[in-house]
């Protein structure tokens, strides 16, 4: 659904984007993340065909960005940091405004615009005039602009912010519905809780490179290695295992003790049938926690240092 290949974009002796390749399937979501100034504004602007890159080519629901732009622009929904919301306006005759843009008939922009205000808890807001909404409100009408259309690509940045607990929620169980179905989305985001929450696939960019892409369990392994595994016995039972290969017991302690392991799924049964045979009670097995924001602050510092 969205296909990059050596994606580059040079302003003058700057080069903002730096070999960008990735391929994005329907139903999958992808994080993009990176620092302020890191490249991602400007790779979305190359995918809506809004930039012409410099070198490589990129395609939407396949649609060439270069050759094909009017398609492309058709083809995608974009919530964009500024949300460009036309504040004299009312939400309905925003969303109609659009929906013509897009070459909807009237009965589809009602339909859907009627559709959209009412999902996102906007449908008295729709009467009023969009300079009087709230930050929160701005952001789910942004998000209904971006969806009138019911496109098969959606480019999301910061889909969440500003927003309070029950609407952010709302937001991010609308990703996971359209995740569900013949979608393919891009979200932007410095919410490295709502990535993990969200997305399938993960890429890292870096002074307009990508460090680091695939799924999470891809980049823990490449980062931080195999998996860890906590146990905890009752008591102060201790074990003498015959750890089975691919496992390195990393510490013990007086009601149990740390491992890594390369197969879980085959090692793991094995460690704990030991325990069970040996009789010794068993609290607890839990994978010690690797979370997306330690997987990035160890990515930015390799790369920082030259190692990635």
């Amino acid at each position: 659904m969205i296909q990059c290949n050596d994606l580059t974009k040079q302003f003058d002796s700057f080069k903002a984007v730096d070999s960008v390749t990735f391929d994005i399937l329907p139903g999958e979501v992808l994080a993009l993340l990176g620092q302020n100034g890191a490249g991602k504004t400007t790779t979305v602007r190359m995918l809506t065909s809004v930039l012409t890159p410099t070198r490589g080519w990129a395609k939407i629901a396949g649609y060439d960005t270069v050759k094909n732009p009017a398609q492309v622009r058709a083809s995608v929904g974009v919530l964009t940091e500024m949300h460009g919301l036309y504040g004299r306006m009312t939400g309905y005759e925003y969303l109609d405004f659009f929906g013509q843009v897009y070459e909807l008939d009237k009965p589809r922009r009602t339909r859907r615009a009627k559709e959209l205000l009412e999902y996102f808890g906007l449908e008295q807001a729709g009467y009023r005039r969009c300079g009087e909404y709230s930050k929160g409100m701005r952001q789910k009408l942004a998000l209904a602009r971006a969806l009138i259309h019911e496109p098969p690509v959606l480019l999301l940045d910061e889909p969440t912010s500003a927003m309070d607990p029950e609407s952010a929620q709302l937001v991010r169980l609308e990703i996971a519905r359209l995740r569900s179905s013949q979608r393919a989305i891009i979200i932007c985001t410095h919410n490295l809780v709502e990535a993990e929450m969200l997305a399938n696939k993960i890429a890292i960019i870096y002074h307009g490179r990508i460090l680091l892409s695939g799924t999470l369990a891809d980049i823990r392994q490449k980062l931080l290695g195999p998996a860890e595994y906590e146990v905890t016995l009752a008591g102060s039972q201790t074990a003498d295992l015959q750890l089975p290969d691919g496992v390195t017991l990393l510490n013990t302690r007086q009601n149990g003790f740390r491992f890594r392991v390369e197969d879980p799924l085959i090692a793991n049964p094995l460690i704990l049938q030991q325990l069970f045979q040996a009789r010794v009670p068993v609290v607890s097995v839990q994978e010690v926690p690797r979370t997306l924001e330690m997987l990035y602050l160890k990515a930015m510092q390799q790369a920082a240092e030259g190692l990635l």
